[in-house]
């Protein structure tokens, strides 16, 4: 594995200027689609941070920083950066538990923990996390996300909200005769305006109508008939005197700290590279380029760790902004920072307006985010799937909803492990060569493939098919030393094994002691280069002896044949005297 920096850590901002191929008119094309996406991502910002336990600039700025550091140092051309609705839970556990010191301190962990994975380019593997668990966990999400937005939705008159999902639907429905019905006609009204604006124009998003109509319609109730509704101003009383500039902070960062937070940290830094490379691999199949998915898991740690020092919240590439970002005519990663300049100018020119969004309108836009999310008609053919994999879906699905989405994402990576293991062992396997003996003779033939082997009397053929790892190596001790004729050479045939692990070499070695305990010849074939620089640096190679690793069957079975003939010789001299 390569470990060098520069190797892993490739910006696409920067190869731009390199190649000197960016020209005016793509500069227009990312403009254009720069302005829309920052546009788009307003909403979305605002909903995201109030939903997350934080306040509504702390998830503008996220987009804003995340975003920016996200476009110029990432590996894809055009993913769009941000808070997401899969950090909604995990965030809002995070804040609830720790404060928002604890966030900073998990979110910087998580950074580093993202670029640690780009530097040793683990990119590649982390795709390949199986499907069902994403879809498990991401349809977890959509439904917690839903769950936390009934309140403001219907304008529920509620102290508190459990945190947890079944407790919180019992509080819903013991409410349920509170409902405000002002407030769940503008909610349902802005839901409405969100599915069907579409079918006017999609250069606009629905979500930013729905806010423009959704506030104007609680002003003027307001005004004119009386009607107060729940917003941001009313639930952020601090903001009605205008909305502070950022300032870097730094929290108080010792071991202790550091242990508690680890694990919500690594929640982060897995859902932030899943989704991340999820979408930056949605990207490529639409457009038919290729990212660079360690640069891009490096341009998202550095995103992480820069941010929180603003207020910010995690963030990750969001697919729904880069597909908007594709849509327009975004091309390179300009049009991420345009939309992060958009959102600048918002930030600084339009934010004391944000008091008056009605928290319904906002209820309106995560519900169909969590529509969106939840992947529904995926999950629902997957459950006619392969009863493993839909046993992993249900797990992953309801651990998140039920417990945890930190348990649900670290049981799911070690359920990627074991169905990993499982399915290479099943397709991997320690099989003897049977010989069957032709009349007269002391030799036998086995037919493999195109090959002919004469096997001589007295040798053993076993023969090692797929990676000789920790799932397979224990089949190993199956193979049966006390044999019904006389063994002289036990020739273990490697040609299929790509490489072997520790605990391969292991069980490779109590063999070849078993061996030599029966007065048995152990021979290696077939080995490869990886596999010969294992037993090597091992020493097991210079146990076993060089002159018995062979690189093909046949130099081995000539070797077997003169340790056979010698040991008949030896044995026939004994007779005579």
């Amino acid at each position: 594995m390569d470990f060098k920096f520069a190797s892993a850590f490739q910006p696409r901002f920067f190869s731009l200027f390199k190649k000197g191929a960016y020209s005016k008119k793509t500069f227009t094309s990312d403009l254009i689609a720069g302005i829309i996406v920052g546009i788009v991502a307003l909403p979305l910002a605002i909903a995201f941070g109030i939903a997350s336990g934080v306040t509504p600039q702390q998830g503008l700025i996220t987009a804003i920083v995340a975003g920016l550091l996200m476009s110029v140092f990432g590996g894809s051309n055009f993913l769009i950066g941000g808070p997401t609705g899969a950090f909604i839970v995990i965030v809002y556990g995070i804040v609830t538990q720790y404060g928002i010191s604890g966030l900073i301190i998990a979110t910087v962990l998580a950074g580093v923990m993202l670029v640690a994975m780009g530097v040793f380019k683990l990119g590649s593997i982390i795709r390949f996390i199986p499907y069902p668990i994403v879809v498990g966990f991401t349809s977890g999400i959509a439904l917690v996300i839903f769950s936390t937005q009934i309140k403001d939705l219907f304008g529920l008159q509620m102290a508190e909200v459990p945190s947890e999902f079944i407790p919180k639907w019992v509080a819903y429905f013991n409410n349920i005769s509170t409902i405000n019905f002002w407030e769940a006609g503008l909610g349902i009204l802005s839901l409405l305006i969100i599915i069907f604006w579409p079918r006017i124009t999609s250069k606009v998003p629905g979500s930013l109508i729905a806010i423009f109509a959704g506030t104007f319609i609680a002003i003027l109730m307001t005004r004119f008939a009386g009607v107060e509704f729940a917003t941001i101003g009313s639930k952020f009383p601090e903001l009605a005197g205008g909305i502070p500039l950022p300032r870097p902070e730094t929290p108080k960062i010792d071991f202790e700290a550091i242990k508690l937070l680890f694990q919500p940290a690594i929640t982060i830094a897995l859902l932030c590279a899943i989704e991340s490379l999820l979408a930056a691999m949605v990207a490529d199949g639409v457009t038919g380029k290729k990212h660079d998915s360690n640069t891009e898991l490096i341009g998202q740690g550095i995103a992480n760790i820069v941010t929180p020092f603003f207020g910010g919240i995690p963030a990750t590439g969001a697919i729904a902004r880069t597909m908007a970002n594709i849509n327009n005519g975004g091309k390179t990663p300009v049009a991420g920072i345009i939309h992060a300049i958009v959102l600048i100018l918002i930030f600084l020119f339009l934010m004391p307006y944000a008091v008056y969004i009605p928290l319904s309108v906002l209820a309106a836009i995560l519900i169909i985010v969590s529509y969106n999310m939840s992947e529904w008609r995926t999950f629902k053919s997957m459950l006619k799937g392969h009863r493993a994999d839909v046993a992993v879906l249900l797990l992953t699905f309801f651990l998140t909803v039920i417990i945890d989405l930190t348990v649900a994402i670290e049981v799911g990576v070690v359920l990627a492990i074991i169905l990993f293991v499982k399915r290479v062992s099943e397709s991997s396997s320690i099989t003897q060569v049977e010989t069957s003996f032709i009349p007269g003779t002391e030799r036998g033939e086995y037919s493999s493939d195109v090959e002919i082997l004469d096997i001589p009397k007295g040798v053993e053929v076993y023969e090692i098919d797929g990676p000789f790892f920790f799932g397979l190596a224990s089949k190993l001790d199956e193979i049966d030393v006390a044999s019904h004729h006389i063994v002289k050479v036990r020739i273990i045939r490697m040609r299929k094994v790509p490489f072997m692990d520790s605990t391969g070499l292991n069980n490779l070695r109590n063999l070849w002691k078993r061996s030599k305990r029966e007065k048995v010849q152990m021979i290696l074939s077939g080995v490869n280069e990886s596999v010969l620089s294992t037993l090597t640096k091992s020493g097991l190679a210079d146990e076993i002896g060089r002159e018995y690793i062979f690189p093909h069957i046949q130099l081995a079975i000539e070797k077997a044949s003169e340790i056979v003939r010698k040991s008949n010789e030896m044995t026939a001299k004994k007779n005579q005297v």
